[in-house]
């Protein structure tokens, strides 16, 4: 069957962070954000928004002119980009919507895209466990009287799972494209290729100044799919030892054969052991690229 998409899950591992800052403080505590598991454990995770931020962050890091935000068309509504994903990259890839309503609407201006990448939260693999890190701002001494601010934050350490699936069929093409036309191969080619050198590199700006962090993929199972589904969501884990549990991913591939046309398992072995059947990272991002690059040579 043809391919359509493309899919990773992917492992970081963070030795001491405050990855995603929660809604609350509690007795002067900033909280991180968390779920709560069936069994009562609570993960922490950074959430699938802050996850597309630092991969359009990232893009605009390596070059990638991206979409200036403009005030909302509406009061009270939310702040927009150009809604133009012909002239910019995270607008194609990212997606947008305008709630514009009357003259614009009238023109039958393209208001929504939906996103042809597809985020997950990155989410911990080990329970919170009531960490904090102690904290004083002695700033607060220098004005008369003042006395020092002393704070906490929520930190953890672990190994983190996350998912991106990339529509390939809609990048550059689709809504927004209605007047100009499907991009070019070569275009949609360096679009998808420029995500995935963002994805090698990514890392998530906040918090960095005190609890500095690398998000970026350490261990990835990824396939180009005829199907659009993030096989290997559920499926990555780490065993008591902590490294990627292969085995587990090898049943994967022969459940979903039909619909996988080519897959790879890569790690850093610097983080993650390199099992049999298991490739570089270099040699695994190389290889999607030569996919994404044949994907639209032939369509």
């Amino acid at each position: 069957m043809k391919t359509n998409s493309l899919t990773i899950t992917y492992l970081s591992k963070v030795s001491f962070a405050s990855l995603n800052g929660g809604d609350k403080e509690v007795d002067n505590i900033v909280t991180i954000k968390k779920v709560t598991m069936d069994n009562g454990d609570q993960l922490p995770y950074l959430s699938s928004q802050a996850v597309r931020r630092a991969l359009r962050d990232k893009l605009e890091e390596l070059g990638w002119p991206v979409s200036p935000v403009a005030k909302a068309s509406e009061d009270k509504g939310a702040a927009k980009t150009q809604l133009d994903p012909v002239q910019y990259i995270d607008d194609d890839l990212f997606g947008f919507m305008d709630a514009a309503k009357g003259k614009e609407a009238e023109k039958g201006k393209a208001t929504v895209r939906t996103s042809p990448v597809r985020v997950e939260s990155l989410l911990a693999l080990s329970k919170f466990q009531e960490d904090l890190d102690f904290g004083t701002n002695y700033m607060a001494k220098k004005v008369e009287g003042g006395q020092p601010n002393i704070f906490e934050t929520e930190i953890h350490s672990g190994i983190y799972r996350g998912t991106i699936l990339i529509e390939l069929d809609r990048v550059g093409a689709g809504e927004g494209f209605e007047k100009a036309g499907k991009l070019s191969a070569d275009e949609r080619t360096k679009r998808v290729q420029g995500l995935l050198d963002a994805f090698q590199t990514m890392w998530s700006s906040g918090r960095q100044s005190r609890f500095l962090s690398d998000i970026s993929p350490k261990f990835m199972a990824a396939a180009c799919m005829s199907s659009k589904n993030p096989v290997f969501l559920e499926a990555l884990k780490v065993d008591r030892s902590g490294q990627v549990d292969v085995p587990a991913l090898q049943t994967v591939l022969s459940d979903y054969e039909t619909f996988i046309n080519s897959s790879v398992l890569a790690t850093q072995e610097g983080v993650f052991g390199k099992a049999d059947g298991v490739m570089s990272l270099k040699d695994g991002f190389a290889t999607m690229k030569q996919w994404v690059k044949e994907y639209y040579a032939a369509n």
